[in-house]
């Protein structure tokens, strides 16, 4: 759960998150935690009309009562965005609409979702974006990318450095870095000459890349490290929480984990240990609670340090709309905001759920061959094998 042991990745591409399409997530990478802060940032809850169901190694789309809407014929498909959703038949990828119907053939090596009316796709092994009539609009020239465009502004790969492009397919910020991360409220963190320092959207470097390490920012601070230490800088760059910890992670609702001394506690936006350290782990508080561990046990609390979910569990992650993942005695179930299990642990993974659904596998097998599937949160399987 130290958020701070990373930063050997680049931004996220299409090239490496598919063909597999649908990623295992662990709740405490800096993906989740840049989720948790884009969502914090306004985008709206969901819940999927149409759930992706799986009939043996088949996929296909049904409603919420099971009723099937799409046939199961595809090697894998992801969820509807804009009313289109990637599907990949016969090793090739292409969209299909609400209906069924093949909206953009099945032509290229990788797609993502839409966002904003453009679609990440691989083609002949470079990276393009494609509109939803399918049109090539921004080339696929790029050696790696793919990713969603956030504060107007994508991450493509070319020539072994990383740069950003508009929604026209301009680069913007030349290629030069050789890391880079999304922009989030007109900042983003890049790697430059062995260090770490951000920029806002024109490509200025606000804040000098004199860090060994970073994680993005989120309530108006990011943690960064510095010869083997981490504090927090605020957005002008000044250092508001000196660097006296060995891992932090990022705020969120105005508290933050940190290690020191092996054992984790929860410090504020000032720097005042609020919570002892007193845990041998923590991650950030999300949805009000915490996931600590004390004697190798998993538990949860809440911003004033109460125990409210006891740490009896051999792992878990944190909660997303009202429910965690918990394991316990070797499987996976989940428990609402007061540690009633709601959903029994009778799987082998569980992951958050994000839309209503949460990705959960069974019986020993694995999600990369195909063999997982979708449960809603009255844990309903959308599934047959």
């Amino acid at each position: 759960m130290k958020t701070n042991e990373k930063k050997e990745r680049k931004y996220s591409s299409l090239k490496v998150i598919l063909p597999i399409v649908i990623v295992l997530v662990l709740l405490f990478s800096s993906f989740a935690v840049y989720q948790v802060i884009r969502t914090r940032a306004g985008k709206d809850e969901k819940v999927v009309a149409l759930i992706p169901y799986r009939k043996g190694d088949k996929w296909g789309f049904c409603n919420r009562d099971r009723k099937m809407v799409i046939p199961t014929v595809y090697d894998s498909v992801d969820l509807f965005s804009e009313g289109l959703a990637p599907v990949h038949l016969n090793s090739k990828f292409g969209f299909i609409d609400t209906k069924g119907k093949m909206a953009i053939p099945a032509a290229y090596d990788g797609a993502g979702p839409f966002g904003d009316g453009l679609a990440g796709v691989v083609l002949n092994g470079k990276c393009g974006y494609i509109d939803t009539k399918g049109k090539m609009v921004i080339p696929a020239v790029y050696d790696d990318g793919g990713g969603s465009f956030t504060d107007g502004l994508a991450a493509v790969g070319l020539d072994g450095k990383w740069g950003y492009i508009d929604t026209k397919g301009t680069m913007v910020i030349p290629a030069v870095y050789d890391s880079v991360d999304p922009f989030i409220k007109g900042l983003a963190s890049v790697h430059l000459n062995s260090k770490w320092g951000y920029i806002d959207t024109k490509g200025t470097m606000v804040i000098p890349a004199a860090y060994d390490n970073v994680l993005l920012f989120s309530d108006g601070l990011a943690a960064v490290g510095l010869d083997g230490k981490w504090g927090y800088i605020d957005t002008k760059g000044k250092m508001v929480i000196p660097t006296v910890y060995d891992s932090v992670g990022p705020f969120i609702d105005g508290l933050a984990p940190v290690h020191l001394n092996s054992k984790c506690g929860f410090v504020d936006t000032k720097g005042n240990m609020v919570i002892p350290a007193v845990y041998d782990d923590g991650g950030p508080f999300i949805e009000g609670l915490a996931l600590v561990v004390l004697d190798g046990k998993w538990g949860f609390i809440d911003t004033k340090g109460t125990m409210v979910i006891p740490a009896v569990y051999n792992d878990g992650s944190s909660f997303s709309e009202g429910l965690a993942p918990v394991r316990l005695n070797g499987k996976w179930g989940y428990i609402d905001t007061k540690g009633t299990m709601v959903i029994p642990a009778v799987y082998d993974w569980a992951n958050p759920f994000s839309e209503g659904l949460a990705q959960v596998q069974l019986n020993g097998k694995q999600g990369l061959n195909g063999k997982w599937g979708y449960i809603d949160t009255k844990d309903t399987r959308y599934w047959e094998n």
